[in-house]
């Protein structure tokens, strides 16, 4: 798969139901996983990562589901906009982990809140690795969305 396709996917699976702001972040996010050492290299590997054995431990859970993806509709065409703005950049949310308001995992603690964009809370590990790093989430100048 070609990245555009993967982060698309990312996007779609993770935030469709997000305000396009939210799904840009998302984006974000695993665009500063992919220039992170802690992380793999590729935009593709980055949303394929699995971290352990269980099959809940992939680092972005459409992954793991044991579903298929088949995206569709207006929400697909917004997610491909999305990942082709994101891979193009320059990225507004530097953040490298985000979760729903409904849950709380235990690694949060460890993180700096960035800020929060729709029902996703963002945080950074503090060490940023893109040029022009910013710990406030700003909103991309709207585009053809």
């Amino acid at each position: 798969m070609i990245a555009a396709t993967c982060l698309a996917m990312a996007v779609y699976f993770e935030a469709r139901s997000e305000p396009v702001d939210g799904q840009r972040a998302v984006a974000d996010v695993i665009m500063a996983r992919m220039h992170h050492v802690s992380y793999p290299d590729t935009v593709c590997a980055v949303v394929a990562e699995d971290r352990g054995s269980k099959p809940w431990d992939c680092q972005f859970s459409f992954m793991c589901d044991g579903l298929p993806e088949r995206p569709t509709g207006a929400a697909w065409a917004t997610a491909q906009v999305v990942a082709a703005e994101a891979i193009a950049g320059p990225a507004k949310v530097h953040a490298t982990h985000y979760h729903t308001v409904d849950v709380s995992p235990i690694w949060r603690h460890d993180l700096t809140v960035v800020g929060k964009i729709g029902s996703h809370i963002f945080y950074t590990d503090g060490r940023c690795h893109l040029p022009t790093c910013s710990l406030r989430p700003q909103a991309r100048p709207q585009g053809d969305l």
